[in-house]
C-alpha cells in the first residue's frame, strides 16, 4: 500500500496496517469475551464487524491462531480456541518453577538498581494504588518479568515472557475487582521487600502462593465469564428466531 502524502508539505506518512489493526481489535473481542471460547464466525462476519476487508482479516485471523487464539473451522470459519485450563494450571506451574528460581538468585545478590523502579510502583501507600484494571494488569506482569530480567539469564527472561503471553487471555482478570487489585499490592509489597532484605525463604513462600491464589480466582472468573457469554449467546439467538 502506498504511503499518503501530507498537502502541507509533500512528507509522507504511513498508511495505517489494517492486518494489525484487525488483529488487536479481535483480539481484544476475544480477551473481552465478545467472541467466547469456542464461538464460531466467519471471515466476512468479522469484516463486517470491525470494517476491514478480507485480506487483512484473513491475516489477523491467520496469526492469531498462530499465537493459539483461533482455530480453522471447516472450510472458511473459524473458532476462538476453547479455554483449557489444564494448559493454563501447566503453564501457571512452569511460571511458579521460574519465578521461584529467579527469587531465589535475587536473594542472594540482589541487583538493588534493577529494582527500583518497582519500589516506585509497589512500595506506595494507599493513596497512590491505581484502580484501574487494565493498568494494573499490565504492571503486574511488568514486576514479574523485571523479577525474572533482573537475575540476567536471558533466556529464563525469554521463555517466562512466551508463558506470559500464552496466559494473558486469562491472567489480566484477576484485575477486574478492586478486592484483588488491593491484594496484588498487597503481595508484591511483602515480596518485594523480601528480595531486597535477602530472605529467601519467605520470598519462595510469598511468589508461590501469590501465583497460586492469581490461578484459582481467574480460573472462578474466567468460568463466569464464560457462562455469562454463553447465556448472552443464546438470549441473541433466541431474539434472531422470535
Amino acid at each position: 500500500m502506498r504511503s499518503a502524502r501530507r498537502k502541507n508539505g509533500g512528507a509522507r506518512t504511513k498508511a495505517p496496517n489494517l492486518a494489525q489493526t484487525a488483529y488487536e481489535r479481535i483480539k481484544s473481542d476475544i480477551f473481552e469475551f465478545l467472541l467466547p471460547p469456542g464461538g464460531r464466525f466467519s471471515e466476512n462476519e468479522i469484516a463486517g464487524r470491525i470494517g476491514v476487508s478480507r485480506t487483512p482479516v484473513r491475516e489477523a485471523l491467520s496469526r492469531l491462531a498462530r499465537d493459539g487464539f483461533l482455530e480453522v473451522y471447516a472450510k472458511s470459519g473459524w473458532r476462538v480456541r476453547p479455554l483449557d485450563f489444564e494448559r493454563f494450571d501447566q503453564l501457571y506451574d512452569v511460571r511458579v518453577i521460574m519465578e521461584l528460581a529467579a527469587v531465589r538468585k535475587l536473594c542472594a545478590a540482589a541487583p538493588v538498581e534493577a529494582l527500583e523502579g518497582l519500589k516506585k510502583i509497589w512500595l506506595v501507600g494507599a493513596r497512590a494504588r491505581l484502580q484501574d484494571g487494565h493498568e494494573v494488569a499490565r504492571l503486574d506482569e511488568e514486576f514479574h518479568a523485571t523479577l525474572v530480567a533482573a537475575t540476567g539469564n536471558a533466556e529464563l527472561a525469554r521463555i517466562h515472557c512466551d508463558v506470559a503471553e500464552r496466559i494473558r487471555i486469562v491472567r489480566r482478570l484477576d484485575f477486574t475487582q478492586a478486592e484483588r487489585i488491593s491484594r496484588t499490592y498487597d503481595e508484591h509489597a511483602a515480596l518485594l521487600r523480601a528480595v531486597l532484605t535477602g530472605k529467601a525463604q519467605q520470598a519462595e513462600m510469598l511468589i508461590a502462593s501469590h501465583i497460586e491464589a492469581s490461578k484459582l480466582e481467574v480460573r472462578k472468573i474466567s468460568l463466569h465469564r464464560l457462562h455469562l457469554a454463553q447465556r448472552e449467546g443464546a438470549m441473541r439467538a433466541a431474539g434472531a428466531r422470535a
